[in-house]
């Protein structure tokens, strides 16, 4: 897949791989790239429009809220505070024993 980028990014190597080419299949080659370019510009831009629209509902949240005398730093400390607690797994009896180098008794779940 790179060698295929390289080709295409390198004007010489594309006029010796075209070289046998028609202009008509040459042109409906550009037509076909000339597809893509536009539909990956329009994808671009619908993207970058969702995301202004996005930081613009953000912004306006905001100032509603400062507006209220609710600031973001309160929020922040709230969420922090509501930390979700570690669950305890359950405790199961050891299956196994062994003695360690210290010849103490060490059980084993498995």
């Amino acid at each position: 897949m790179s060698d295929l980028i390289s080709m295409l990014n390198n004007i010489r190597s594309l006029r010796t791989q075209t070289r046998d080419l028609s202009l008509g299949e040459l042109e409906a080659i550009l037509e076909k790239f000339s597809t893509i370019v536009s539909e990956i510009r329009n994808t671009t831009a619908a993207k970058a429009e969702e995301e202004s629209g996005r930081k613009a509902k953000l912004e306006n949240l905001r100032q509603l809220m400062l507006a209220e005398g609710i600031y973001p730093e309160e929020l922040l400390k709230f969420s922090e505070n509501t930390s979700k607690k570690k669950s305890t797994r359950i405790v199961r009896p050891a299956r196994y024993k062994y003695l360690d180098e210290n010849n103490k008794i060490k059980t084993w779940t498995g």
